[in-house]
C-alpha cells in the first residue's frame, strides 16, 4: 500500500499556483484527458469562463433536497450543469430512520446524482466533482473548492477553481448542538446514510456484547438503553422504529436481554411541536404503550457513557443519537452575504441574494432577509424541494431570454416571486401508527388523522415520493420482506 500511495502521489504542478496539484502524474492518459476538457491557463486552474457561443454553466453546490430537484428540472439543452458536493447521492430523508434498525436497506434511501440526472454522466460540459466548496468568489463569478478525501492516509486534498454564469448554493445545514460539550463526540446524529448505519452497527453490538457472560445486570441496562435526544419528527420516528424493532425482533432473537433494553426519548418542551394537539397527546399515548419513555428536560453536558441533565440527573445511555433540529453550516457562516434571522444565508422574494449577481440559495441553508417582510420558512424537505423547482424553472425562462450566460439578466423577465404553500406534515410513530396534519399552519384549521390510516396513507404518500422507480421497487420489497419475514439483524 505504501508503494502504491507513493506511486500516485501528485506531481504536476499547475502553473497557476505551485500549491495546487493534479492527483496523477503528467503522463497518465487521466491528464490527458482532464487538460483536453478542462481549462488550465496561467491564469486559471480547474474550468475557466464560458464563451459566448458555449451553453451558460449551472453550479450547484449540494446534493439534498433542494440542490437535486434544481438539478433534476434543469434544462440540460441550454445549460451544463456542474454539482460539488461531498457526496454522490441524494438521501431520501423521511425514510432514514427505517434503515437504522434494518426495515429498509441503505441503498433504498440513496439516489445517485447521475441518475437524477442523466446529463451529468453523458453530455461533456456536465459532471459531478466529490468536494466540498471552500468560498465564493462573487465579483469574478469563482467558486474555491477542495476535494473530499478519505482521511490522513489517503492523497493530499486537491484545490482547483469553477468558473459559472449561474451559482446555485443548496449546500444544506449543520446539526444544532447548542455547544453543548460531548455532543460530536459521544453521541450520533441522523441526517446521512452513513449515521444511519453506525446507528445500526452500534446498536447490534451492543446487543451482543450484552449478551456475553459475565457483564453486570448494570452494564446491560446501559449498553441496552437507546437514547434519543429531540423530539422532532426525525426522533419521534427513529424512537417508533426502534420500539418496533424491540418488540418484533429483538424479543424473539435476543430472548436473553429483551427485559433490558429499552428506548427513553429526551425532549425540552413538547414532542412534535408543530403538530396538532390532539395529534400530539396521541403520539405521546402511542409511544409510551411501546415502551418509549419520555422525558422533559435540557441537556447539559454529554459524557461517555451518560448525559447529565439541567436538574443534575444522569442518564446513562449505550446508544445515544441526536436529532434536536438544525442551524447554519460553518461554510454559510463563513459567506460575506447578508444573512436572514437565524443566521442564513439572505434570499429576496425570488430566492437570490440581492447584494451580488447570479447567485441564488435554496433549501435549509437560505432563509428571507427581514426587508422582505416575509419569514424564514422552517427547514423541511418540501421547502427546500419547491425551492429547487422553482429556481430551476425561473433559469429555464431566463435561458429562453438570452439571459443565461453570466450578468445578462439584468433586462430579463424573472416571473413571480417564490410562493410556498405548506402542505401538512406526516410522522409515524411505530406499532403501524401514524400521524397525518393537513394544514397551512399550527394555527390554521385543516385535516389532521391518526392512526392506521394514517400509517397507511403515510406509507403511500412517501413510496410515490421516492425519486426512481428502481428506489421504489426496493422500498416496497423491503418493507414486504419485513413484514413476512422480520428485520435482517445481521451486523456487517
Amino acid at each position: 500500500m505504501s508503494f502504491l500511495r507513493t506511486l500516485l502521489k501528485p506531481s504536476y504542478t499547475n502553473n497557476l499556483n505551485s500549491k495546487t496539484h493534479f492527483p496523477f502524474s503528467p503522463s497518465s492518459s487521466l491528464l490527458h484527458t482532464f487538460l483536453k476538457n478542462y481549462s488550465t491557463s496561467e491564469k486559471y486552474g480547474g474550468l475557466g469562463p464560458t464563451k459566448p457561443e458555449e451553453k451558460p454553466r449551472v453550479v450547484v453546490l449540494g446534493s439534498g433536497w433542494a440542490g437535486c430537484r434544481m438539478i433534476k428540472d434543469i434544462d440540460t439543452k441550454v445549460y451544463d450543469i456542474i454539482c460539488v458536493s461531498p457526496r454522490n447521492h441524494m438521501v431520501f430523508t423521511p425514510l432514514l430512520a427505517s434503515t437504522c434498525v434494518g426495515t429498509l436497506e441503505f441503498r433504498s434511501v440513496a439516489e445517485p446524482i447521475a441518475r437524477i440526472q442523466p446529463a451529468i454522466s453523458e453530455q461533456p460540459g456536465s459532471s459531478y466533482f466529490l468536494a466540498n466548496c471552500t468560498n465564493v468568489d462573487p465579483k469574478d463569478h469563482l467558486v474555491h473548492c477542495e476535494t473530499v478525501t478519505d482521511g490522513a492516509k489517503s492523497l493530499d486534498p486537491w484545490k482547483f477553481k469553477l468558473s459559472y454564469d449561474k451559482l446555485i448554493i443548496a449546500s444544506g445545514a449543520e446539526a444544532s448542538t447548542f455547544g453543548i460539550n460531548g455532543v460530536h463526540e459521544h453521541a450520533i446524529f441522523l441526517r446521512e446514510v452513513h449515521h444511519a448505519q453506525e446507528i445500526r452497527r452500534k446498536l447490534l453490538l451492543n446487543l451482543m456484547l450484552s449478551d456475553i457472560p459475565g457483564i453486570a445486570e448494570e452494564e446491560k441496562k446501559r449498553l441496552l438503553h437507546c437514547v434519543v435526544v429531540g423530539g422532532g419528527p426525525t426522533g419521534v420516528e427513529f424512537s417508533g422504529e426502534l420500539s418496533d424493532f424491540i418488540l418484533k425482533d429483538v424479543h424473539q432473537r435476543y430472548a436473553h436481554v429483551k427485559d433490558y433494553i429499552h428506548v427513553t426519548l429526551i425532549e425540552a418542551n413538547e414532542i412534535l411541536s408543530s403538530f396538532d394537539d390532539r395529534l400530539r397527546h396521541y403520539a405521546v399515548n402511542q409511544l409510551t404503550k411501546s415502551g418509549v419513555r419520555l422525558v422533559r428536560g435540557v441537556v447539559k453536558d454529554v459524557q461517555p457513557d451518560k448525559l447529565i441533565l439541567s436538574d443534575g440527573s444522569e442518564v446513562p445511555y449505550g446508544l445515544l443519537v441526536w436529532s434536536t433540529g438544525v442551524g447554519p453550516s460553518t461554510f454559510v457562516k463563513n459567506l460575506g452575504f447578508p444573512k436572514s434571522p437565524g443566521g442564513r444565508i439572505g434570499i429576496d422574494d425570488w430566492l437570490r441574494v440581492p447584494s451580488v449577481e447570479d447567485v441564488y440559495a435554496i433549501g435549509d441553508c437560505a432563509g428571507f432577509l427581514e426587508s422582505t417582510g416575509r419569514q424564514v420558512l422552517p427547514a423541511l424537505a418540501q421547502v427546500a424541494e419547491r425551492q429547487g423547482k422553482y429556481v430551476a424553472r425561473l433559469l429555464n425562462r431566463v435561458a429562453k431570454a438570452g439571459g443565461g450566460h453570466a450578468n445578462s439578466t439584468k433586462d430579463v423577465d424573472i416571473g413571480e416571486p417564490f410562493v410556498y404553500r405548506h402542505l401538512g406534515s406526516m410522522a409515524t410513530i411505530g406499532s403501524y401508527k401514524a400521524l397525518v396534519d393537513i394544514r397551512q399552519s399550527k394555527d390554521a384549521k385543516g385535516l389532521s388523522l391518526k392512526g392506521f390510516p394514517s400509517w397507511f396513507i403515510w406509507r403511500s404518500a412517501y413510496l410515490t415520493r421516492v425519486i426512481s422507480w428502481r428506489n421504489r421497487f426496493y422500498v416496497a420489497i423491503n418493507w414486504l420482506t419485513t413484514l413476512l419475514v422480520g428485520r435482517d439483524i445481521s451486523r456487517i
